[in-house]
Protein backbone atom coordinates (compact mmCIF):
# COMPACT_ATOMS: atom_id res chain seq x y z
CA UNK A 1 0.00 0.00 0.00
CA UNK A 2 1.59 3.56 -1.51
CA UNK A 3 1.52 5.66 1.31
CA UNK A 4 1.37 9.80 1.18
CA UNK A 5 3.13 12.00 3.69
CA UNK A 6 2.00 15.84 3.30
CA UNK A 7 0.74 18.52 5.60
CA UNK A 8 -1.60 20.05 3.60
CA UNK A 9 -3.48 18.96 0.65
CA UNK A 10 -5.19 21.65 -2.17
CA UNK A 11 -6.15 21.64 -5.58
CA UNK A 12 -3.79 21.47 -8.19
CA UNK A 13 -6.17 24.16 -10.22
CA UNK A 14 -9.53 25.73 -8.89
CA UNK A 15 -10.48 25.77 -5.94
CA UNK A 16 -12.41 21.87 -6.05
CA UNK A 17 -10.79 19.09 -4.05
CA UNK A 18 -11.58 15.38 -4.53
CA UNK A 19 -10.86 12.15 -1.96
CA UNK A 20 -11.13 9.06 -3.74
CA UNK A 21 -13.93 7.64 -6.49
CA UNK A 22 -17.01 6.80 -6.58
CA UNK A 23 -17.73 3.51 -4.68
CA UNK A 24 -14.24 4.12 -2.71
CA UNK A 25 -14.38 3.54 1.28
CA UNK A 26 -12.64 6.41 3.09
CA UNK A 27 -11.28 5.36 6.43
CA UNK A 28 -10.70 7.19 9.24
CA UNK A 29 -9.08 5.06 11.57
CA UNK A 30 -9.89 4.79 15.48
CA UNK A 31 -8.36 7.70 17.31
CA UNK A 32 -7.89 10.33 14.39
CA UNK A 33 -10.08 13.39 14.51
CA UNK A 34 -11.39 15.45 11.74
CA UNK A 35 -11.95 19.64 12.31
CA UNK A 36 -13.95 20.95 10.46
CA UNK A 37 -13.66 24.98 10.55
CA UNK A 38 -15.83 25.99 7.31
CA UNK A 39 -18.50 24.29 5.56
CA UNK A 40 -18.90 20.73 5.74
CA UNK A 41 -21.62 19.50 2.53
CA UNK A 42 -23.71 16.38 2.31
CA UNK A 43 -22.79 14.98 5.57
CA UNK A 44 -26.62 15.26 6.61
CA UNK A 45 -29.25 13.38 5.10
CA UNK A 46 -32.76 12.63 5.68
CA UNK A 47 -32.05 9.36 7.41
CA UNK A 48 -29.18 11.08 9.58
CA UNK A 49 -31.52 13.64 11.13
CA UNK A 50 -33.99 10.82 12.60
CA UNK A 51 -33.95 9.21 15.58
CA UNK A 52 -34.80 5.53 16.90
CA UNK A 53 -36.41 4.68 20.51
CA UNK A 54 -33.98 2.18 21.09
CA UNK A 55 -30.98 0.12 19.73
CA UNK A 56 -33.58 -2.39 18.42
CA UNK A 57 -35.41 -0.09 17.22
CA UNK A 58 -35.19 -1.06 13.19
CA UNK A 59 -36.61 2.07 11.74
CA UNK A 60 -35.82 5.96 12.02
CA UNK A 61 -37.95 8.56 12.54
CA UNK A 62 -38.39 12.17 12.83
CA UNK A 63 -40.17 13.07 16.49
CA UNK A 64 -43.09 13.95 15.41
CA UNK A 65 -43.62 10.44 14.06
CA UNK A 66 -41.66 8.54 17.09
CA UNK A 67 -43.67 10.32 19.39
CA UNK A 68 -47.47 8.61 19.65
CA UNK A 69 -50.41 10.64 21.22
CA UNK A 70 -52.30 8.01 23.99
CA UNK A 71 -55.70 9.01 24.87
CA UNK A 72 -56.40 12.24 25.98
CA UNK A 73 -52.95 13.58 24.97
CA UNK A 74 -52.04 15.92 21.92
CA UNK A 75 -48.84 16.37 20.22
CA UNK A 76 -48.58 20.01 18.62
CA UNK A 77 -45.95 21.12 15.98
CA UNK A 78 -44.65 24.93 16.80
CA UNK A 79 -42.66 27.23 14.66
CA UNK A 80 -43.09 25.08 11.49
CA UNK A 81 -40.54 25.31 9.00
CA UNK A 82 -38.12 27.09 11.70
CA UNK A 83 -36.55 26.42 14.78
CA UNK A 84 -39.30 23.88 15.15
CA UNK A 85 -41.05 22.83 18.88
CA UNK A 86 -43.35 19.83 19.82
CA UNK A 87 -45.75 20.38 22.69
CA UNK A 88 -47.39 17.39 24.76
CA UNK A 89 -50.66 18.48 26.48
CA UNK A 90 -53.63 16.72 28.21
CA UNK A 91 -56.76 16.97 25.85
CA UNK A 92 -60.24 15.86 26.81
CA UNK A 93 -61.86 14.51 29.66
CA UNK A 94 -60.08 11.73 32.05
CA UNK A 95 -62.01 8.56 32.03
CA UNK A 96 -62.98 7.04 35.60
CA UNK A 97 -61.01 3.59 34.35
CA UNK A 98 -58.01 5.85 33.39
CA UNK A 99 -57.88 7.93 36.88
CA UNK A 100 -57.76 4.30 38.28
CA UNK A 101 -54.95 3.00 36.32
CA UNK A 102 -52.72 6.43 37.28
CA UNK A 103 -49.81 6.45 39.69
CA UNK A 104 -50.74 9.69 41.39
CA UNK A 105 -47.81 10.86 43.84
CA UNK A 106 -47.85 13.48 45.67
CA UNK A 107 -47.56 17.11 44.06
CA UNK A 108 -48.77 16.02 40.62
CA UNK A 109 -52.26 17.03 42.07
CA UNK A 110 -52.42 20.12 43.87
CA UNK A 111 -54.63 20.68 46.71
CA UNK A 112 -58.22 21.43 46.55
CA UNK A 113 -57.87 21.44 43.59
CA UNK A 114 -60.64 18.22 42.99
CA UNK A 115 -64.15 19.79 43.34
CA UNK A 116 -66.78 18.66 43.61
CA UNK A 117 -68.10 18.61 40.22
CA UNK A 118 -65.06 16.43 39.48
CA UNK A 119 -66.60 13.45 41.61
CA UNK A 120 -68.64 10.71 40.74
CA UNK A 121 -72.11 11.20 40.98
CA UNK A 122 -73.57 8.94 43.52
CA UNK A 123 -76.58 8.01 45.76
CA UNK A 124 -78.90 11.01 47.11
CA UNK A 125 -77.92 10.87 50.86
CA UNK A 126 -75.24 8.44 50.24
CA UNK A 127 -72.10 9.42 53.23
CA UNK A 128 -68.40 9.08 52.24
CA UNK A 129 -66.62 7.48 55.00
CA UNK A 130 -63.56 4.91 55.02
CA UNK A 131 -63.48 1.32 55.77
CA UNK A 132 -61.26 -1.22 57.69
CA UNK A 133 -58.88 -0.90 55.02
CA UNK A 134 -58.70 2.98 55.05
CA UNK A 135 -60.86 2.89 51.46
CA UNK A 136 -63.33 5.42 50.63
CA UNK A 137 -67.07 3.54 50.77
CA UNK A 138 -70.44 5.03 50.62
CA UNK A 139 -72.74 4.86 53.63
CA UNK A 140 -75.85 3.99 52.11
CA UNK A 141 -78.83 6.49 52.65
CA UNK A 142 -81.06 5.89 55.55
CA UNK A 143 -84.95 6.53 56.12
CA UNK A 144 -86.47 9.05 57.29
CA UNK A 145 -86.04 10.07 61.08
CA UNK A 146 -83.33 7.68 61.55
CA UNK A 147 -79.95 8.94 62.59
CA UNK A 148 -76.40 7.93 61.87
CA UNK A 149 -75.05 5.56 64.30
CA UNK A 150 -70.86 5.04 64.64
CA UNK A 151 -69.75 1.24 64.35
CA UNK A 152 -67.14 1.80 65.93
CA UNK A 153 -62.67 1.65 65.18
CA UNK A 154 -62.57 -0.43 61.88
CA UNK A 155 -65.83 0.01 60.34
CA UNK A 156 -68.44 2.57 58.31
CA UNK A 157 -71.31 4.07 60.13
CA UNK A 158 -74.29 2.83 59.19
CA UNK A 159 -78.19 4.84 59.26
CA UNK A 160 -80.74 3.16 61.78
CA UNK A 161 -83.53 4.06 64.07
CA UNK A 162 -82.69 6.34 66.77
CA UNK A 163 -83.33 4.67 70.40
CA UNK A 164 -86.59 5.34 71.47
CA UNK A 165 -86.59 7.98 75.14
CA UNK A 166 -88.66 7.67 78.12
CA UNK A 167 -88.62 11.08 78.33
CA UNK A 168 -89.62 13.02 75.38
CA UNK A 169 -90.31 17.03 74.95
CA UNK A 170 -93.80 17.17 72.95
CA UNK A 171 -94.06 20.88 72.25
CA UNK A 172 -93.25 24.07 73.61
CA UNK A 173 -95.66 27.82 73.53
CA UNK A 174 -93.29 30.99 74.22
CA UNK A 175 -95.36 33.99 74.92
CA UNK A 176 -94.04 37.59 73.68
CA UNK A 177 -96.71 39.37 73.99
CA UNK A 178 -100.10 39.55 76.06
CA UNK A 179 -102.29 36.64 75.45
CA UNK A 180 -105.16 35.47 77.93
CA UNK A 181 -104.58 31.65 78.34
CA UNK A 182 -102.27 29.30 76.66
CA UNK A 183 -103.69 25.95 76.02
CA UNK A 184 -102.31 22.54 74.75
CA UNK A 185 -104.23 19.93 73.24
CA UNK A 186 -103.69 16.83 70.88
CA UNK A 187 -100.95 16.27 72.86
CA UNK A 188 -102.04 12.71 75.39
CA UNK A 189 -101.59 9.45 73.54
CA UNK A 190 -101.15 6.08 74.42
CA UNK A 191 -97.63 6.40 74.19
CA UNK A 192 -96.73 8.09 77.65
CA UNK A 193 -99.08 7.39 80.89
CA UNK A 194 -97.49 10.37 82.50
CA UNK A 195 -96.90 14.30 81.29
CA UNK A 196 -95.33 16.93 82.71
CA UNK A 197 -95.54 20.99 81.89
CA UNK A 198 -93.03 22.76 82.63
CA UNK A 199 -93.42 26.80 82.99
CA UNK A 200 -90.63 28.74 83.21
CA UNK A 201 -90.28 33.15 83.73
CA UNK A 202 -94.20 33.78 83.27
CA UNK A 203 -95.37 37.64 83.81
CA UNK A 204 -99.06 38.34 84.07
CA UNK A 205 -99.79 41.65 84.69
CA UNK A 206 -102.27 42.31 87.45
CA UNK A 207 -102.70 43.94 90.56
CA UNK A 208 -102.41 42.27 93.46
CA UNK A 209 -105.50 41.97 95.86
CA UNK A 210 -105.91 39.70 99.10
CA UNK A 211 -108.37 36.76 97.40
CA UNK A 212 -106.43 34.07 95.41
CA UNK A 213 -105.36 35.85 91.79
CA UNK A 214 -101.77 34.65 90.59
CA UNK A 215 -101.91 30.90 87.43
CA UNK A 216 -104.50 29.02 87.29
CA UNK A 217 -104.88 25.97 85.26
CA UNK A 218 -108.03 23.69 84.09
CA UNK A 219 -108.19 20.32 81.98
CA UNK A 220 -109.89 19.88 79.21
CA UNK A 221 -112.15 16.99 77.50
CA UNK A 222 -113.28 17.57 73.24
CA UNK A 223 -110.58 20.06 72.79
CA UNK A 224 -112.50 22.32 75.50
CA UNK A 225 -112.07 23.79 78.99
CA UNK A 226 -114.25 22.19 81.53
CA UNK A 227 -115.48 25.41 83.77
CA UNK A 228 -117.80 23.69 86.01
CA UNK A 229 -117.29 23.93 89.32
CA UNK A 230 -116.12 20.23 90.30
CA UNK A 231 -112.23 21.13 90.57
CA UNK A 232 -110.90 19.94 94.96
CA UNK A 233 -107.46 21.62 94.82
CA UNK A 234 -105.01 21.89 98.00
CA UNK A 235 -102.35 23.92 98.70
CA UNK A 236 -99.46 24.74 100.77
CA UNK A 237 -98.89 28.32 100.36
CA UNK A 238 -95.10 29.06 102.02
CA UNK A 239 -93.79 32.25 102.26
CA UNK A 240 -90.88 34.85 103.14
CA UNK A 241 -91.27 38.18 103.68
CA UNK A 242 -89.06 41.56 103.54
CA UNK A 243 -89.04 41.52 106.82
CA UNK A 244 -87.34 37.97 106.32
CA UNK A 245 -90.94 36.57 108.51
CA UNK A 246 -91.76 33.31 107.59
CA UNK A 247 -95.37 31.74 107.40
CA UNK A 248 -97.43 28.76 105.61
CA UNK A 249 -100.74 28.13 105.57
CA UNK A 250 -102.78 25.20 103.96
CA UNK A 251 -105.04 26.70 100.95
CA UNK A 252 -107.77 24.62 99.55
CA UNK A 253 -111.47 24.80 97.97
CA UNK A 254 -113.67 21.54 97.44
CA UNK A 255 -115.96 22.82 94.48
CA UNK A 256 -113.99 25.35 92.32
CA UNK A 257 -114.27 25.97 88.69
CA UNK A 258 -109.75 26.33 88.19
CA UNK A 259 -107.08 25.11 89.85
CA UNK A 260 -104.91 27.47 91.32
CA UNK A 261 -101.50 26.71 91.15
CA UNK A 262 -99.21 30.31 92.51
CA UNK A 263 -100.69 32.58 95.20
CA UNK A 264 -100.19 36.71 94.26
CA UNK A 265 -97.97 37.96 91.65
CA UNK A 266 -97.82 41.48 90.69
CA UNK A 267 -97.16 43.05 87.31
CA UNK A 268 -92.94 43.41 86.60
CA UNK A 269 -90.61 41.38 84.39
CA UNK A 270 -88.60 41.03 87.43
CA UNK A 271 -91.70 39.28 89.16
CA UNK A 272 -91.79 35.73 87.55
CA UNK A 273 -93.76 32.66 87.95
CA UNK A 274 -92.54 29.07 87.59
CA UNK A 275 -93.75 26.06 87.81
CA UNK A 276 -93.57 21.77 87.56
CA UNK A 277 -97.45 20.52 86.63
CA UNK A 278 -97.67 16.60 86.57
CA UNK A 279 -100.47 15.10 85.07
CA UNK A 280 -101.45 11.36 85.74
CA UNK A 281 -103.01 9.06 83.31
CA UNK A 282 -105.13 11.53 81.39
CA UNK A 283 -106.42 8.80 79.18
CA UNK A 284 -107.63 6.79 81.80
CA UNK A 285 -111.63 6.89 81.43
CA UNK A 286 -112.68 4.45 84.37
CA UNK A 287 -110.69 6.63 87.54
CA UNK A 288 -110.71 9.94 88.53
CA UNK A 289 -106.84 11.53 87.36
CA UNK A 290 -104.51 13.21 89.94
CA UNK A 291 -102.46 16.49 88.90
CA UNK A 292 -99.86 17.47 91.20
CA UNK A 293 -97.24 20.86 90.94
CA UNK A 294 -94.87 22.99 92.62
CA UNK A 295 -94.20 26.63 91.73
CA UNK A 296 -92.42 29.59 93.25
CA UNK A 297 -92.92 33.67 92.72
CA UNK A 298 -92.19 36.54 94.02
CA UNK A 299 -94.88 39.23 94.26
CA UNK A 300 -95.29 43.26 95.70
CA UNK A 301 -97.29 43.40 98.80
CA UNK A 302 -100.28 46.06 98.65
CA UNK A 303 -98.21 47.32 95.73
CA UNK A 304 -95.64 48.55 97.93
CA UNK A 305 -92.26 48.35 96.29
CA UNK A 306 -90.18 47.57 99.46
CA UNK A 307 -92.77 44.79 100.74
CA UNK A 308 -91.44 41.96 98.87
CA UNK A 309 -93.00 38.58 99.23
CA UNK A 310 -91.25 35.13 97.89
CA UNK A 311 -93.66 32.16 97.69
CA UNK A 312 -93.43 28.16 97.27
CA UNK A 313 -96.15 26.47 96.48
CA UNK A 314 -96.59 22.93 96.11
CA UNK A 315 -100.37 21.21 95.48
CA UNK A 316 -102.33 18.46 94.72
CA UNK A 317 -105.79 18.66 92.60
CA UNK A 318 -108.23 16.77 90.97
CA UNK A 319 -111.47 17.22 88.52
CA UNK A 320 -113.84 15.29 89.97
CA UNK A 321 -117.30 16.23 87.34
CA UNK A 322 -116.28 12.53 85.29
CA UNK A 323 -113.49 9.89 84.62
CA UNK A 324 -113.45 10.65 80.94
CA UNK A 325 -110.20 10.85 79.12
CA UNK A 326 -108.25 14.58 78.92
CA UNK A 327 -107.66 16.31 75.35
CA UNK A 328 -105.32 19.02 77.44
CA UNK A 329 -104.87 21.86 79.51
CA UNK A 330 -105.28 25.34 79.81
CA UNK A 331 -103.25 27.79 81.89
CA UNK A 332 -104.63 31.35 82.66
CA UNK A 333 -103.75 34.35 85.00
CA UNK A 334 -106.40 35.24 87.25
CA UNK A 335 -106.86 38.81 85.52
CA UNK A 336 -104.84 40.13 83.10
CA UNK A 337 -102.48 39.12 80.28
CA UNK A 338 -100.30 36.36 80.33
CA UNK A 339 -97.22 38.75 78.80
CA UNK A 340 -93.57 36.65 78.60
CA UNK A 341 -92.59 33.25 79.25
CA UNK A 342 -93.03 29.47 77.99
CA UNK A 343 -94.80 26.44 78.78
CA UNK A 344 -93.24 23.04 77.58
CA UNK A 345 -94.90 19.75 78.09
CA UNK A 346 -92.99 15.96 78.37
CA UNK A 347 -94.20 12.87 78.30
CA UNK A 348 -93.05 10.20 80.36
CA UNK A 349 -93.50 6.34 79.88
CA UNK A 350 -93.53 4.49 83.39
Amino acid sequence: MSQIEVDKVIPQSGTALQVGESGDTITIPAGATITNNGTANGFGSADTEKVKVSANDTTAGFLNGKLVAGTNISLTEGTDGGNETLTAALSGTIATAQIADLNVTSGKIANDAVTLAKMAPGTDGNIISYDASGNPVAVATGSAGQVLTSAGAGAPPTFSTAASSDFVKLATTTVSSGVNSISFDGIFSSTYSHYQFIGTGLVHNEAWNSSHNGMRMRVRQSDADKTDSNYMWVMNDALINHSGGTNHAAEGLYSDSRIQITRHQTTGNNFQTSFIVDVHNPLDTAKYKSINWSSSHIYLHDGNSGNRYFHSCPGSAVYRGNTSAYSGVTFFAASGDITAGSISVYGTKL
